[in-house]
């Protein structure tokens, strides 16, 4: 061979290397570096609260301080977009992107609401958000979990948002 392919090919195996431990941890695991966010940034609902009787179909507006909203696949720092979690009882994998179920649902084009429906019963909500992977931020940018009864005979919602 000649020394300039052996420097060329030297050169591409080094390259390939650096690229393919980008994104991981000190383990090697794939997926798991987490964006930063910014001190004091929050997410939460603006117009329910905890201990709220809601109808069996209900409108959920999240807000976000300290941070801008961009949707999945968009990398811009110190942004992310909403997870509404419902009645999730223990935490997926922070270090993975989260998975899309009943449970977790993702709000990946920015939005800012959605209308919900619910059996009766009590339920629990979290707003948890997350950068353009659906990886959650380090440290995570999560509201309180609220807990909320719906109910049947529950009046419609007011199109007012809660202080």
């Amino acid at each position: 061979m000649k020394p300039n392919t052996v420097l060329t090919a030297l050169l591409l195996i080094i390259a390939s290397s650096l690229y393919a431990a980008e994104g991981t941890d000190s383990s090697g695991q794939p997926g798991s570096h987490r964006s930063a966010s910014p001190d004091g940034a929050s997410v939460g609902f603006s117009n329910i609260a905890d201990g709220d009787v809601l109808p069996t179909v209900f409108t959920v507006r999240f807000a976000v301080s300290g941070m801008g909203i961009a949707p999945a696949g968009v990398e811009i720092d110190n942004t992310g977009h909403h997870h509404l979690l419902i009645d999730v009882a223990e935490m997926p994998d922070f270090n993975q992107p989260l998975p899309a179920t009943d449970k977790i649902r993702h709000f990946g084009k920015g939005q800012t609401e959605t209308e919900v429906q619910l059996v009766e019963g009590q339920h629990t909500l979290q707003v948890l958000f997350a950068d353009y992977r659906h990886i959650p931020h380090e440290p995570p940018v999560m509201s309180e979990i609220i807990t909320v009864e719906v109910s049947a005979d529950a009046p419609a919602q007011a199109d007012s948002e809660s202080d």
